[in-house]
């Protein structure tokens, strides 16, 4: 679907005038979001475009994820699905077992002191952040067979540990 597209689909739920009151933005312009953008000048490149050239240019998964939670929900880039060879469940299990043991430890340690500082929720949000993401992936290796995501995830995120 392209992003004119859905967003037609989306004026039909809200007003294009309610989103043009709202955001201080002219109705016209709110209607060429709607429209798919050409050279003869009818259309305008809608925030959905740009949001995905950001991201594109910037090559930063932050701004999704920063999107995500703003819709109270979260940001998973699809698994890589062109390796041969798949890995074994139980040791892909494993990580996910292991992941979610290191993330008790981090909550453990914060709260030892019946306390937890905003620096300490902060590092607990973005481990449990990365376990939904791990967890999810484990999902759809487990619908597909292939495994060898999770093992790269695991790696990665060791990696970040030691830095």
């Amino acid at each position: 679907m392209q992003s004119h597209e859905l967003l037609r689909e989306v004026f039909e739920r809200t007003s294009p005038k309610q989103i043009s009151s709202e955001l201080g933005l002219s109705l016209s312009l709110i209607y060429k979001w709607a429209e798919p953008a050409s050279e003869d000048g009818s259309g305008a490149t809608n925030p959905l475009d740009r949001v995905a050239q950001l991201v594109r240019v910037t090559k930063d998964e932050r701004i999704v994820q920063w999107l995500a939670e703003h819709a109270d929900g979260f940001f998973m880039k699809n698994p890589n699905k062109k390796w041969p060879h798949p890995f074994y469940v139980v040791p892909a299990t494993n990580h996910i077992v292991q992941d979610f043991a290191d993330l008790l430890s981090v909550i453990a340690t914060a709260a030892a002191d019946s306390h937890i500082t905003a620096k300490e929720a902060k590092v607990i949000r973005a481990r449990w952040e990365e376990l939904k993401s791990i967890t999810e992936g484990f999902v759809h290796c487990c619908e597909g067979g292939n495994f060898r995501p999770i093992e790269e995830a695991s790696e990665k995120e060791k990696q970040r540990a030691q830095e």
